[in-house]
């Protein structure tokens, strides 16, 4: 089998999962498996030093599969600061009341005692290329290779004047944990008659969780627990992007249920105290909204870190900004100059691929399966072994 076909496979197997009710338990299996299904990894002949940054879907199944395939020559260290890993999957269930947080977390012993990986718990500070380390608190670690999966940093809206506003008043909740809860809380306790307004930013955003299914399930719980009020959308997109038919169908009335949903509308202030939205839609300006819970989906980008190393050169959007790292999809290795040893995957790269949870779990297949490669001295699509 060729690389190529490998990859392909590993793609078909992907968006075969993606309709699945099992996706989010299949990927969580990459973090943390019920069981020890695969053999410990024994001795392959490959050496090599691998720090992993982020141990989300996309670093800590990169983690596994370096040790899975690569053997225990493979010295992999993944850096996460968090003790478990929270899935983004299934988190709109939260805010409903279906799911708890506590189910929706992950430990990393399975990752430690079964595939030896190291974990560092610590929040990585800077990347000194020229040296191959990684700075963190507490120390520096050395690598051959460093692969960065650090998710996604979000921006204010327009009108805020601090981050910490998401974790008390207007959480965006995109990030699962604590924002998750506060919406929940938010939701209980809005006056029935008052409305819920979802804004959503400009793709690409990281999916899941997604808008237009949490505009969904929130007018569902809506339609049982406050009658009187409904969902609006202010989507800055021309259009719903994903499952258009569906969506739309949904949207109007087909499960009982109707979202107020406009298209092509751009936020030009967010009031906090009063949890009021300023915006236009096409040339049609100062239109404002008063909602009992105001969700705003904020712009998203990959965090300052990658900045900081120089990593960001995808090309600019609208307002100029380089939000994601340019990679070569064969390896994800990014396609800075003289950068090629550092991978980045997951949510930060910039790929024609959505910011999925399984488009994350494939990237890191690949990139594991690259990374030995390149250990190895192997051409990218030289034939696999079967």
């Amino acid at each position: 089998m060729k690389r190529r076909e490998f990859l392909n496979l590993l793609a078909i197997s992907g968006l075969g999962l993606a309709g699945s009710a099992s996706l989010g338990r299949v990927l969580a299996d990459d973090v943390e498996e019920l069981s020890t299904q695969y053999p410990v990894p024994t001795n392959t002949g490959i050496t090599g030093k691998i720090v992993i940054v982020g141990g989300g879907m996309a670093g800590a199944t990169l983690a596994k599969y370096l040790r899975l395939w690569g053997g225990n020559g493979v010295d992999v260290t993944l850096i996460e600061m968090a003790p478990s890993y929270t899935s983004n999957i299934m988190s709109n269930t939260v805010l409903t009341g279906q799911r708890t947080m506590a189910t929706l977390k992950y430990a990393y012993g399975t990752l430690t005692g079964h595939y030896g990986v190291k974990l560092i718990q610590a929040r990585v500070t800077a990347i000194d290329a020229s040296s191959k380390s990684v700075i963190y608190d507490g120390g520096t670690v050395s690598y051959d290779r460093l692969v960065l999966a650090p998710g996604l940093q979000f921006d204010l809206m327009p009108g805020m004047s601090s981050l910490d506003q998401y974790e008390t008043l207007i959480p965006h909740a995109w990030q699962a944990g604590g924002q998750t809860e506060l919406l929940r809380g938010q939701l209980v306790n809005m006056a029935n008659g008052a409305n819920v307004v979802i804004t959503i930013p400009k793709s690409p955003y990281r999916c899941p969780p997604g808008p237009y299914e949490r505009a969904c399930v929130i007018a569902d719980w809506l339609k049982t627990n406050k009658p009187g009020s409904k969902v609006i959308v202010l989507d800055a997109n021309p259009d719903i992007l994903v499952e258009k038919d569906n969506f739309a169908a949904a949207f109007g009335g087909l499960h009982g249920y109707v979202v107020d949903y406009r298209p092509g509308c751009t936020v030009t202030n967010v009031d906090v105290a009063s949890k009021t939205v300023t915006f236009s839609q096409g040339e049609t300006t100062g239109l404002t909204l008063t909602s009992g819970v105001l969700n705003p989906i904020p712009p998203q980008r990959a965090p300052q870190l990658l900045k900081d190393a120089g990593l960001l050169n995808a090309s600019p959007d609208a307002q100029g900004i380089n939000r994601f790292a340019g990679v070569n999809v064969l390896s994800y290795e990014s396609t800075v100059a003289g950068k090629s040893n550092i991978h980045i995957i997951g949510d930060a790269s910039h790929t024609t691929q959505p910011k999925a949870g399984h488009v994350a779990n494939q990237e890191a297949k690949t990139c594991a399966d690259a990374i030995l490669r390149r250990l190895l001295g192997l051409p990218l699509d030289e034939n696999v072994v079967t």
